[in-house]
């Protein structure tokens, strides 16, 4: 079979089982589009910023576990896409990114509409190609997605000339089953005896924590996670990308650690003796000062990278590999020694732990007359029966969502992580519901992110991703404004909003429902009307308490141990909501 370089990768997209690409047009990918036009396997979703494909597609990807796709064309469009790869790459997440090139010829000579994609995405990609022999592209495209999805996964780039996809050049075609890579070899076995060490740490430990991230979420090793936590009967811990890991109702989740970790969460981790991180990073926004940082403890780390073992915190267990694999291997060897846990110790720190959690630091104000957005997350759990999928956009809203909304379910919270990006949203809520269009999708921001990618609206209405918005509205930057209300002495310098679009109209204007609340009684009757709306995209307005800041929080230079919280510990109103 002989195809031209458009139609060899439109097929290479079937093959590998793609079912959709999120991408807009422009000249250096028409031949593309034309290929794309004469089929109907790999369906087409025509974004309105290439920012919004990347996002979709990252959206899809962390929901599903599959693969994002993304076709971008030269000069712009690569450049506006490269936000989202951005994202996908901080997070972890797999994707690959296709973008159109200028014909080889005049690669470099500054053509029209031409940048270097493989040199501004080298920082922020797992790998990238430059396709320059249209008999490579099908194994260049296959090795995309072999890069994209194993160890480690991440984005990658395939940027391919105008020339490339030539309809009028064809050759012959077959996609590879299988590929290699000589400076490519992700870990495939673990090591028995680091294993055994860790075991033996964890068994001897008199004030364990398991702290768990995303890797547990994207190495689908959450099934062994919770056999794993239970067998031991430890408290587990979740990262902010790692939330639905472990189950957030069940009684060993202390909740998420970190700036706007639980109280009893960081307390625990800054006591604990013993620490095994599961496919978590280190991350700053979990340590905060360092040489702070679980001061007591002996730590055990499982990544799947190397490269992330001991680079932010040096450990005294190192185990590289599969955390399924991992933690398969680890419940095997501590049913056999389960008999060797310090029953009585650990009574003794779960009844510490439960002193922590009597200070209830996620408490607020509820006889309010104002709508506190802890509130509206709250009725939003109850109201989807914490399970819908939600994303998020990044501010207080995002702190809020991941505090309030118990997940106990993986791939049901999407949010940017790493790279904190405003603008994720919405259109990540889209590619979430093309992938489970049955599923109750909603995404929680805020009236500054929203703006970032609003023109997705108009996607939703094209594809019919009935989604529902959730707008935090507190007419500020939210977390700008908490950060120079406790740093700056309240200089709110430029975070006040006061121009912003009367949200209910301009979501009419989009083709959508849109709803104003005001009034904390008005939300639970107004979340039920908009889920009660199937087939409709609801953008609910929602008019929250501007003053409502995030706690607990940990401040810049603090340990993760001195946060800041509502009241102060020993307080006559401390004593109140203990």
């Amino acid at each position: 079979m002989e195809l031209s370089g458009a139609q060899i990768l439109v097929q290479s997209l079937k093959d590998e089982g793609v079912e959709y690409i999120f991408g807009y047009p422009g000249g250096a990918v028409l031949h593309l589009y034309d290929a794309i036009f004469q089929q109907d396997a790999v369906k087409h979703i025509l974004v309105r910023h290439e920012q919004g494909a990347t996002h979709a597609a990252d959206g899809y990807a962390r929901a599903t576990g599959k693969p994002g796709v993304v076709l971008v064309t030269s000069g712009p469009g690569a450049t506006n896409a490269v936000t989202g790869i951005a994202t996908a790459y901080m997070d972890s997440i797999p994707m690959v990114v296709i973008s159109g090139q200028v014909p080889s010829p005049v690669i470099g000579s500054d053509a029209f509409q031409e940048v270097d994609m493989v040199g501004i995405t080298r920082p922020c990609v797992k790998h990238n190609f430059l396709v320059k022999d249209v008999t490579k592209l099908a194994e260049t495209v296959k090795k995309a997605f072999y890069v994209a999805t194993t160890g480690r996964p991440g984005p990658v780039v395939v940027d391919i000339p105008k020339d490339i996809t030539d309809p009028n050049k064809k050759v012959p075609y077959k996609y590879p089953k299988k590929v290699t890579m000589r400076s490519y070899n992700p870990v495939t076995s673990v090591s028995k005896s680091q294993i055994k060490k860790a075991v033996d740490l964890l068994l001897s430990a008199k004030k364990p924590m398991i702290y768990s991230g995303g890797g547990v979420v994207l190495g689908e090793a959450c099934a062994e996670l919770i056999e794993f936590s239970q067998l031991l009967g430890y408290p587990v811990t979740n990262t902010l990308m790692g939330l639905g890991a472990y189950p957030a109702t069940d009684k060993q989740f202390v909740g998420m650690l970190g700036m706007h970790g639980t109280y009893e969460a960081n307390m625990a981790m800054h006591e604990s003796d013993v620490i095994i991180a599961i496919g978590a990073r280190f991350d700053d926004r979990v340590t905060g000062k360092l040489d702070q940082f679980c001061p007591y403890a002996k730590i055990i780390h499982i990544d799947i990278d190397p490269a992330s073992i001991s680079k932010t915190v040096k450990v005294d267990v190192p185990i590289v590999g599969e955390v399924k694999d991992v933690l398969e291997c680890m419940i095997e060897q501590i049913k056999e020694g389960k008999d060797k846990v310090n029953k009585k110790a650990l009574e003794a720190w779960w009844l510490q732990i439960s002193q922590w959690q009597a200070i209830h630091c996620l408490e607020y104000d509820r006889d309010s007359l104002l709508i506190k957005p802890q509130f509206v997350i709250e009725q939003l759990y109850e109201v989807t029966k914490g399970d819908a999928y939600v994303t998020s956009d990044v501010g207080q809203h995002q702190m809020w969502a991941a505090q309030y909304y118990r997940f106990d379910k993986p791939r049901r919270w999407i949010n940017s992580g790493g790279l904190g990006t405003m603008g994720f949203g919405l259109p990540a809520a889209i590619g979430v519901k093309l992938a489970f269009p049955n599923a109750d999708v909603a995404c929680v921001t805020g009236e500054a992110s929203i703006q970032m990618c609003i023109q997705e609206l108009s996607t939703a209405l094209q594809y019919k991703t009935p989604v529902k918005i959730i707008n935090l509205n507190n007419r500020y930057m939210g977390m700008v404004r908490q950060w120079q209300e406790f740093t700056y002495e309240s200089r709110y310098s430029h975070s006040y909003m006061d121009t912003i679009p009367e949200f209910v109209q301009l979501a009419e204007a989009y083709g959508h429902v849109g709803m104003r609340i005001d009034k904390p009684e008005e939300v639970r009757p107004a979340l039920e009307k908009a889920f009660a709306m199937k087939d409709r995209t609801v953008f609910l307005d929602i008019m929250t308490d501007r003053t409502e800041n995030v706690y607990p929080m940990i401040e810049a230079g603090k340990g993760h141990h001195d946060m800041k919280l509502r009241v102060a510990i020993g307080t006559e109103t401390d004593r109140e909501l203990a």
